[in-house]
């Protein structure tokens, strides 16, 4: 994985915990909140999965966290 994909990857999970943490939820919250499955909130957060974070995944925890798909990522 290129090293500038890499650092994207890690900024995007730092932002994602802030957030979480910003708000007081859980892992699983989030998930709940997203609809989206706690195991890969875990994977974001963590960079377990190397494989591209997908659109439908960043607009849903966009709208879980009543924020832009463009201010989530804000730190990239």
């Amino acid at each position: 994985m290129k090293r500038e994909i890499l650092e994207a990857r890690k900024d995007f999970a730092k932002r994602l915990r802030e957030l979480r943490k910003k708000k007081k939820w859980t892992q699983m919250e989030l998930a709940n909140r997203a609809k989206i499955h706690v195991r890969h909130i875990q994977r974001l957060e963590s960079l377990i999965k190397t494989s591209a974070i997908e659109l439908d995944s960043i607009i849903k925890l966009a709208k879980a966290f009543k924020i832009t798909p463009s201010d989530l990522l804000s730190s990239l």
